[in-house]
């Protein structure tokens, strides 16, 4: 499993993060989900590295904005 961070800004409560897991929960490949508004996170656990375009697509669908993390922070 590859587990990938983004940061996400927009977010600022628990209906937030649910629209985001939802929109992102979506993208094929995507095994699971997690977001924070305090911490403006989304973790995205994957069998293959995900689409990172698809998944800031999905993002910006929720209405907010990500951007893939550096690769060291990510873990295979």
């Amino acid at each position: 499993m590859i587990t990938t961070n983004y940061r996400v800004t927009g977010m600022t409560c628990g209906h937030c993060e649910a629209s985001v897991r939802e929109e992102v929960g979506a993208v094929a490949g995507v095994d699971t989900v997690e977001a924070s508004a305090s911490a403006g996170t989304l973790t995205v656990t994957s069998a293959d590295e995900p689409d990172h375009a698809q998944v800031v697509a999905a993002v910006r669908d929720a209405g907010y904005t990500a951007e893939p993390q550096p690769a060291d922070s990510r873990t295979a």
